[in-house]
């Protein structure tokens, strides 16, 4: 009998320590003399503006600007799933002055590159891990206009309709591709993929109503999720959430392989010089242990990060290799 992978195997490595996750281990101010910035700081966010990752980068732009006696901006560098964004990162010139800040997609969307012999590059090889910014829940979402208060009652509806409903994502190979790729699979029904340059436009696409399910990181959909507009069906979370603690977890609704953990972290070029990643690890995991910070984070219905180089880069690297597989089996095209 042939097992059917799941996503929860990739969740694992993040898994396997929560307290790393919600008790970062204590940074120290950065000590004098210690390497400086030559110039402004650039985070880029390979998204649109207005998405949790985007948000969750200024909101550290901010305090770093406030500590580290340098302008740190966000560049927004969308398309291609994260790809183009992360690809500008990881050939800038290793000097601490370029950072990336990516999400679970970087995982998933660089699976699906290298399955089809197109990825521009390497997490493992092109990247220097520096910490997590933030564990965020994904949501499966509805519109409005969609009857369903569930996953199952969701996959009726989209089996009743003459014609399979539209899902979006945030790019093919990203992770609402695969999660929604594996529910289809498990569940048997059909929708169609359309493919965003970044979560805010697939949520404006979905609250006008031309997008039936998508996936988004809850702190971006939260507002709407209050409002009514958008109705969140299930959450990929191993539990369910402290802010929306009546929406069941995948696993609960027979869909285990579906469980996925959301996380947002910074990153830089490989090379870059181990006394600038000391600064910048210590700046961060200082910001995500500053308390308007800190709060701001779970107010979007997060936890912050501020874990070590090595904690963070063993879970990740663990995680887009435990992807790697279920990508080939789903046979996941990257156009």
């Amino acid at each position: 009998m042939t097992t059917r992978r799941s996503l929860a195997i990739a969740a694992g490595a993040l898994l396997a320590a929560p307290a790393v996750l919600r008790h970062p281990a204590r940074a120290q101010t950065a000590p004098q003399g210690s390497w400086q910035p030559a110039g402004p700081v650039r985070i880029v966010v390979p998204f649109p503006a207005g998405g949790t990752t985007d948000i969750l980068a200024r909101l550290y732009a901010q305090r770093l600007t406030e500590t580290m006696g340098v302008s740190v901006v966000v560049e927004n560098r969308g398309g291609g799933g994260g790809s183009i964004g992360a690809d500008v990162v990881a050939k800038a010139t290793p000097d601490g002055q370029t950072l990336l800040f990516h999400n679970l997609t970087f995982s998933t969307t660089t699976a699906a590159l290298e399955f089809v012999g197109r990825a521009p590059h390497s997490i493992e090889r092109d990247f220097a891990p520096i910490s997590l910014g933030a564990a965020v829940p994904n949501v499966l979402l509805v519109p409005a206009s969609v009857p369903a208060q569930n996953l199952r009652e969701f996959i009726a509806w989209a089996r009743a309709q003459a014609a399979p409903p539209f899902y979006g994502s945030t790019g093919p190979g990203s992770t609402a591709n695969l999660v929604v790729e594996v529910l289809k699979r498990d569940g048997g029904f059909q929708v169609e993929h359309v493919p965003f340059r970044g979560a805010a436009p697939l949520v404006q696409d979905m609250l006008a109503g031309r997008i039936s399910l998508g996936t988004d990181q809850l702190s971006s959909s939260l507002q709407h999720i209050r409002a009514g507009t958008l109705r969140p069906i299930a959450t990929l979370a191993a539990e369910r959430m402290r802010v929306l603690p009546d929406v069941p977890t995948v696993r609960e609704q027979g869909f285990a392989n579906a469980e996925l953990l959301g996380w947002n972290g910074f990153f830089a070029p490989a090379r870059t010089p181990e006394a600038a990643l000391a600064r910048l690890h210590a700046e961060i995991a200082a910001a995500a242990r500053h308390p308007p910070l800190a709060a701001r984070i779970v107010e979007l219905g997060a936890e912050p990060g501020g874990n070590s180089p090595a904690e963070f880069g063993a879970s990740v690297h663990a995680q887009v290799a435990a992807l790697r597989p279920l990508v080939r089996e789903l046979r996941m095209q990257v156009e």
